[in-house]
């Protein structure tokens, strides 16, 4: 594991400072700000496994009293200044996580001891993918043509052993390193539990929330709809409004150049459009930013991470994610007032003057209108890079598919409702937002499970399962892409690489990863695990 980052001089403080740009406003302006917050004191390593609902209310505790994890990468607590992340994907991966991220993938590779035989060819050769990590001195000789589909279990295949899981996973899931733990391995074929530890228990579930997101818009949104941004003609002569349509990836950069959201609409395209339709008579550009209703951020939010990188306010009209650098993944900060920055930015191309917020008139004109990806793959893309923004634009639009407003409480309790009218125990689940950014979201291990096992069962068995799959095609590999790209490349995890796919989540003091793992014979296991209220320095060590 690399060493954390330096922390300010005073052991008492942490410092955020950030660039120039870090206060943004939506003249494009601000100034370099530095925030002194007290350090969150250490939470004290857990107790023994068998004790977590003890220790449920004190981890909620310590839970809503620490700083936030930017995303799923940078751990503010330690850190002076922002924190370099590489973008992510084959070959270039983020910054190595802190010790109990490697803690939880340990536990997952313990599974490869368990009484299961697991193999180490690469994972194109088992889940049909395209092949992202190095190549393998096990790989067959003879060619094999990889797919970005994957293939279903072998239903055939010698049935792991729930004995060997649960004796394997006894030691290290005791580790008073990772504080709290819940979770559970299951059989995707059989159903059967192979290990179960208190996953009934609601913890914090970080990134994991979005699980559930990606989840209930598969299950309630037409995965080939799109995202949408039109420009309308004003009330008043040369005035034009943009309409948000809760489209979050739309693309500042020029043609043929790629933002974080790969295919993503290109503002220069809608400035072209409606240059065209105006003949260029255009004095004045409006936002029409009334799509989502209630507050821009959710309760548990910081609004001291939009400076850090990991989200902007939540608005249906804005470009890139609301970064200040577009292709920057949580290492810039991004913009205090997206939306505004989105109409200076179609004003200066379209040479008019920004006019902040208007009404669009009804049945006015369209004067242009671009799309995002399909909504599919825009879920690919929230799992891969864990995208907060991204997660919340997709919680509105299942909110509106399911008639509820489009704000933070219509969105989480559309999520909530759609996976409970689609058989699943959403008991203990209490969220906010639909990104799990919140510290006050609590979710189970067990629904998180019962989502992975039902996409990974076998085909006809649950009519589910047809939407669901293509959530496990979103989900990183380890070692080789998205928020699994650093991981899984050391003596203790190296297993691994390749044949874990999950979603990761990180909050201070939470980690938690869920997803699914395959034997040697293609049978697939799927896994929970979440940790809270751990000792970060202490579970690090311990790992290491």
């Amino acid at each position: 594991m690399r060493s954390p980052k330096p922390v300010a001089e005073d052991p008492d403080t942490v410092l955020t400072s950030a660039p120039e740009d870090a206060a943004i406003t939506a003249s494009g302006v601000g100034d370099a700000t530095t925030v002194r917050r007290p350090r969150p004191a250490p939470v004290g390593p857990g107790q023994e496994v068998n004790q977590v609902d003890q220790e449920v209310n004190q981890v909620d505790q310590e839970v809503n009293q620490v700083d936030h994890i930017d995303g799923d990468g940078v751990d503010t607590s330690t850190r002076q200044g922002p924190v370099r992340i590489e973008p992510t994907g084959a070959g270039r991966p983020r910054k190595r996580r802190r010790g109990l991220f490697a803690g939880l993938g340990l536990l997952v590779v313990v599974l490869l001891a368990a009484g299961v035989a697991f193999g180490v060819p690469p994972v194109a050769h088992k889940l049909g993918l395209r092949p992202v990590l190095g190549p393998n001195t096990s790989d067959p000789a003879a060619p094999i043509t990889a797919s970005p589909v994957l293939k279903a279990a072998n239903v055939n295949a010698p049935e792991p052993s729930a004995q060997g899981v649960r004796a394997a996973l006894a030691k290290p899931a005791s580790n008073p390193a990772l504080g709290t733990v819940t979770g559970t391995v299951i059989d995707a074929d059989t159903g059967a539990t192979l290990w179960n530890h208190a996953s009934s228990t609601p913890l914090t579930p970080a990134s994991t929330n979005k699980l559930l997101t990606a989840a209930a818009t598969l299950l309630s949104v037409d995965p080939e709809s799109t995202l949408d941004t039109k420009v309308v003609a004003g009330s008043e002569p040369g005035t034009v409004v943009i309409v948000g349509g809760g489209d979050p990836t739309l693309n500042s950069l020029p043609a043929g150049q790629d933002n974080l959201y790969p295919g993503s609409a290109h503002l220069d395209d809608l400035v072209a459009q409606v240059k065209k339709a105006t003949g260029g008579k255009v004095s004045k550009v409006l936002v029409d930013d009334s799509a989502y209703t209630g507050d821009t951020l959710a309760p548990g939010w910081d609004s001291r991470d939009i400076a850090g990188g990991s989200l902007a306010p939540i608005v249906p009209a804005m470009l890139d994610g609301g970064r200040t650098v577009p292709t920057a993944d949580e290492t810039k900060p991004r913009f205090a007032n997206p939306s505004g920055q989105l109409i200076n930015e179609f004003a200066r191309r379209i040479g008019a003057s920004p006019g902040g917020r208007g009404s669009a008139p009804a049945n006015a004109k369209v004067l242009g209108e671009v799309h995002s990806v399909p909504v599919s793959g825009l879920i690919d893309n929230m799992l891969q890079i864990s995208d907060n923004v991204l997660a919340e634009a997709l919680g509105r639009r299942v909110a509106k598919a399911n008639g509820q407003p489009e704000s933070f409480a219509g969105a989480s309790s559309s999520v909530r409702k759609v996976l409970q009218d689609n058989g699943f125990d959403v008991s203990g689940v209490n969220t906010v937002d639909t990104s799990g950014l919140s510290t006050q979201d609590k979710v189970p291990a067990s629904l998180l499970a019962s989502i992975l096992k039902v996409a990974a069962a076998p085909d006809g068995g649950d009519a589910r399962t047809a939407k669901l799959r293509p959530l496990l095609e979103g989900l990183p590999v380890a070692g080789g892409t998205g928020t699994l790209s650093s991981r899984y490349h050391d003596a203790q995890s190296g297993a691994g690489k390749g044949w874990v796919r999950a979603k990761t989540g990180t909050l201070s003091n939470v980690n938690t990863l869920a997803g699914v793992v395959l034997d040697a014979d293609n049978r697939v296991l799927v896994f929970a695990l979440m940790s809270n209220g751990s000792d970060v320095n202490g579970g690090r060590e311990a790992l290491d």
